[in-house]
């Protein structure tokens, strides 16, 4: 069996469709990353990270939302030269039915309104929707293993604790709980329940997809673009031309449009120009900024390591031994014998507080006793034993 691995024919490979699906959720690491680094030093974009599934869905559907209306792709298909065509005239085309020269063509093999309306719903809308439902998934499995790990006892002998006046005023308060609250929670529970088996349902899917699309048994690499009934393609010269210039005849009707005083249209129009140059520029640019931005932090990240790394000096001697008391068992001058038996030692154990070795039994039996190391007289407990598996 063969696997179109290659580049030829309009039909993109399935790398590339892999590709341009991974795309927007690298991007949203990256940016949410970047805007972590940046928050350190302006607070204020915090606000952007606690709401960080809205803040991306905006510039996501601003993104798709005119990638599909200047060349009838999304946002990241743009980027690897793709285009969505209906299936229709997909197959229209590879019949050859419709001349290449006829001027009926073009207009008809672009994307209607609802298959752009509904790419921007699967594009946009159902992820959003997706993570939403995962933070919430991971709050209640949160909540749920903390009630499992120290138990669920905030009412449990409330009554013996409080006062009874106390106990009803309690019961009353919670007895008057918001809706909202409520809701809330029974929210999170079905969410808890149903999440699981929604998120295995559509990873199947798209599994699905993706396998029969790598086979060649399907044209269609997901399950959105079979239900909107789109193909993606590669674009042609032609095409990227015809694209040039109805994004030209689009943006000169929007002009023509404007109303008012001159130096209201003329401020209209340097707006426009504006919003113009900020969307042809921020497929590339966004990508770039946070391809530079990355760079230039490990550039300087790597430098700041070389310049604060610490100096390598040798070693500091070893402290000094513990001074031996007056009133504590003399050292023998041999260091294998046992100063508590005088013998040599049997299991050597050494005693942490001070570090002199004895025989486990020895040393065992006299700080259970005298609860002290029998040379320094330092006060030590048997926790304090450690026995030697390699005496010198």
């Amino acid at each position: 069996m063969l696997f179109q691995v290659g580049g030829q024919g309009s039909r993109p490979t399935f790398f590339e469709m892999a590709a341009a699906q991974q795309l927007p959720a690298s991007l949203r690491a990256a940016l949410t990353y970047s805007l972590g680094v940046f928050a350190l030093r302006r607070p204020f974009l915090h606000r952007l990270l606690d709401y960080e599934h809205e803040s991306f869905a905006l510039l996501m559907l601003i993104l798709e939302t005119h990638s599909l209306r200047t060349t009838d792709a999304s946002f990241a298909e743009s980027l690897y030269g793709l285009r969505r065509r209906p299936v229709n005239v997909a197959l229209k085309i590879d019949a050859s039915t419709v001349s290449p020269n006829s001027d009926d063509a073009a207009p008809n093999s672009g994307l209607q309104r609802r298959q752009k309306v509904l790419s921007v719903v699967f594009l946009v809308v159902l992820p959003y929707l997706k993570s939403k439902l995962h933070s919430i998934y991971n709050k209640e499995r949160e909540a749920r293993l903390q009630a499992t790990l120290w138990g669920d006892d905030q009412n449990e002998g409330f009554d013996a604790t409080l006062g009874f006046e106390e106990s009803r005023r309690t019961l009353d308060s919670d007895a008057n709980a918001s809706i909202r609250e409520r809701v809330r929670k029974r929210v999170q529970k079905i969410v808890g329940f149903c999440y699981p088996w929604l998120h295995a349902t559509t990873e199947g899917l798209q599994f699905a997809y993706q396998l029969l699309y790598l086979l060649d048994a399907t044209g269609y690499y997901s399950f959105a673009l079979h239900a909107v009934g789109i193909q993606v393609c590669r674009a042609t010269g032609q095409e990227m031309m015809d694209t040039s210039s109805r994004i030209s005849k689009i943006r000169s009707r929007e002009r023509e449009r404007l109303r008012g005083p001159q130096w209201l249209k003329t401020l209209q129009g340097a707006l426009l120009s504006c919003m113009y140059t900020v969307l042809d520029y921020a497929q590339t640019g966004l990508i770039a900024a946070v391809f530079f931005f990355k760079m230039m932090e490990w550039w300087y990240q790597s430098a700041e390591e070389r310049m604060s790394a610490p100096t390598v000096y040798p070693p500091p001697p070893p402290p000094p031994p513990p001074k031996v008391a007056k009133e504590g068992i003399p050292l023998p001058s041999d260091r294998t014998i046992c100063p508590l038996c005088s013998q040599k030692r049997a299991n050597p154990s050494v005693v942490t507080i001070s570090g002199f070795v004895f025989c486990y039994a020895c040393i065992f039996k006299y700080i259970t006793q005298y609860k002290r190391c029998p040379v320094t007289l330092m006060p030590a407990t048997v926790e304090q034993i450690r026995r030697l598996f390699h005496d010198v």
